[in-house]
């Protein structure tokens, strides 16, 4: 893989939930590497202490449950202590859920998985982007990055949870975009397919191959690719893009 571009992201301050592991983690590293602070929210607190050893020890670990409103906004209050303006919003948090169909799908693990995955995203943009639209004099800066699926897009049979739900996130992202399209507030989403992260463990190997033979240039996708395409998302130069959903799945998606 060639050099990633640098970005410049001094004086900016970026929340990254799931930042403790896997893409949340990446992208993480990428934005400290353009001079960012970085909060990384998780609620696992042992992987926090782990991913801030891993990353230098210069991010701000916070662990919350981003489905639960309490905890976001008490974990908004300790990150706005370490850094009072949030510029960056990157939603990486999110599970799989079990393979199954949707006859056999458990409805706790349904709901678990809608929790998480867009009620989480739901709650952290509410929060967190009022806080952008007072920074610059009331003027108003900030980039949201949504972490979606290409299974949102095509609907992967036995993940019809995590399939739906992303779905929900591109929805959800083309709705604020919208809404802040005249603010300084950029809203986009990306849509990977597969990437080997730790959430492999949570499938099953005939799910895996499944994902594999659906993907043209026949390799999953790199941690890094998807943190090099949310860095520019995250920068002043993504400026005319708002409630977009980018692509990025080796060929895989066809629209």
């Amino acid at each position: 893989m060639s050099k990633p571009a640098i970005y410049d992201f001094s004086g900016k301050h970026a929340v990254v939930t799931g930042g403790a592991a896997g893409i949340g983690e990446a992208c993480a590293a990428r934005l400290l590497g353009g001079g960012a602070k970085v909060s990384i929210w998780d609620r696992d607190a042992a992987a926090l202490k782990a991913a801030q050893i891993r990353l230098g020890g210069n991010v701000n670990p916070v662990q919350v449950d981003v489905s639960d409103e309490q905890s976001v906004l008490q974990a908004l209050r300790a990150t706005q202590a370490y850094g009072e303006r949030i510029d960056i919003l990157v939603n990486s948090a999110g599970i799989t859920g079990p393979n199954t169909t949707v006859i056999e799908y458990p409805v706790e693990e349904w709901n678990r998985v809608f929790d998480i995955n867009v009620r989480g995203t739901f709650l952290t943009c509410k929060n967190i982007a009022p806080v952008m639209k007072k920074s610059n004099n009331g003027a108003g800066y900030g980039r949201i990055v949504n972490i979606a699926s290409v299974a949102g897009k095509e609907g992967n049979p036995n993940a019809s949870a995590y399939s739906a739900s992303k779905a929900a996130v591109m929805g959800l992202t083309k709705s604020l975009g919208k809404e802040l399209a005249q603010t300084e507030i950029k809203v986009n989403c990306i849509t990977p397919a597969a990437v080997k992260t730790g959430m492999f463990s949570q499938m099953t190997q005939q799910h895996i191959d499944f994902m594999l033979s659906k993907i043209p240039m026949n390799r999953f996708g790199e941690i890094q690719e998807i943190a090099n395409l949310v860095a520019w998302l995250s920068s002043d130069e993504c400026s005319f893009s708002t409630g977009a959903v980018f692509d990025i799945s080796g060929g895989r998606a066809t629209y």
